[in-house]
């Protein structure tokens, strides 16, 4: 790493920022699979857009199919997953964009490897669905392959999710609607977001 020097460019991420009239943020769904991270950061995708906002989704099974579609899930592959996946955000967050991450994210270490490498631009969001909600819907079929050994590693079933100790919003599904939600997390960033 000693011969790797950064150049510095001109136009910087403030820049960026005023450029686009908004403040970066990443909001970062974490959840079970299936506790309906990707509905909701794609509500809200559709409602910052909607108020003019710079927005980009990175979501779990499109970054497997690209980035790092070189990864396993053993847990030192699902380690590398996340920190990778924050390293970009950290890029996005450079060009001035409100980042919309939704991944399973099921250990306190990495949550608190993505804030060492986000900082206060990270904003952690709990998606809160009991496992039996989840495996009920299992809309690819992968709580029924991990219950029949045919998925090693899976969170919830053969692998633990941690319960995040301290999620700047923890939202309960079975209590909260989904356009109630959105509601409560847009109110939340409104003022983090918005330049003026």
């Amino acid at each position: 790493m000693g011969n790797v020097i950064p150049h510095k460019y001109e136009i910087t991420a403030v820049k960026r920022a005023l450029l686009k009239n908004q403040k970066p943020l990443v909001v970062w769904f974490s959840g079970l699979s299936g506790s309906g991270k990707s509905t909701l950061a794609n509500l809200l995708e559709k409602k910052l857009f909607a108020e003019g906002f710079h927005t980009y989704i990175l979501d779990g099974d499109n970054i497997r199919l690209g980035l790092n579609k070189d990864l396993g899930f053993d847990q030192d592959s699902r380690n590398e997953n996340i920190r990778r996946i924050a390293e970009v955000c950290k890029l996005f967050l450079d060009s001035g964009l409100i980042v919309i991450a939704a991944f399973i994210t099921p250990k306190e270490k990495d949550r608190r490897i993505i804030e060492s490498i986000l900082g206060d631009q990270y904003l952690e969001v709990f998606v809160d669905t009991p496992l039996e909600v989840c495996e009920s819907r299992d809309v690819k079929g992968l709580y029924k392959k991990a219950r029949n050994g045919e998925i090693s590693n899976f969170t919830g079933i053969s692998c633990d999710f941690e319960i995040p100790l301290n999620p700047d919003l923890h939202i309960k599904t079975e209590s909260e609607g989904a356009e109630e939600s959105i509601g409560r997390i847009f109110q939340y960033i409104h003022g983090r977001i918005n330049e003026n």
